[in-house]
């Protein structure tokens, strides 16, 4: 039986806090899916339901792990530490409120000038990160990449759905 040293307890938190919000907005995605979401128009590109799940996991396990490396590399919360680690809590607390705003206020137009401002800050976060750690940066590239899709399918939905009121 592997028994977790507390060397362990560090890298498992701080790669499994991103999930923390992820299942909130989980829930909030699951109960609108199977209501509002589907009354939306949607592009054919769209990748299904059932991937999303999948993809946030790789996604947040990656990013939480790229922090720790960060963490590691730095020494902890130092000084020299303010500015990557501050960008990635900005990031993460962006990336937590989207899920909200789109799928639980139904703000699509909100939800994509946030979404804008979250890439921008991951693409931030990994400049930071490049001369501290480039497996960690390497880490956040799919993060980005799969931002980008989201943002555009964000606008997408938003300007193929002009008849929905945003309450």
């Amino acid at each position: 039986m592997a028994v977790l040293t507390p060397e362990m307890w560090l890298p498992l938190g701080l790669t499994v806090l991103p999930h923390l919000g992820g299942l909130y907005g989980g829930y909030i995605t699951r109960t609108q899916v199977k209501t509002w979401y589907t009354t939306l128009a949607k592009p054919s590109w769209r990748p299904p339901n059932a991937a999303f799940p999948i993809v946030w996991t790789c996604l947040y396990t990656g990013m939480g792990y790229g922090s720790y490396l960060i963490y590691k590399e730095l020494g902890g919360l130092t000084e020299d530490a303010l500015v990557p680690m501050g960008l990635y809590g900005l990031q993460l607390a962006l990336n937590w409120a989207w899920t909200p705003i789109f799928f639980g206020a139904h703000k699509m137009k909100l939800a994509l000038c946030e979404i804008m401002i979250l890439t921008g800050t991951v693409g931030a976060t990994m400049l930071s990160w490049y001369p501290i750690s480039q497996p960690a940066t390497l880490l956040m590239a799919p993060y980005l990449a799969w931002l980008c899709l989201a943002t555009c399918l964000n606008y997408r939905i938003w300007k193929d759905n002009p008849d929905t009121k945003e309450e």
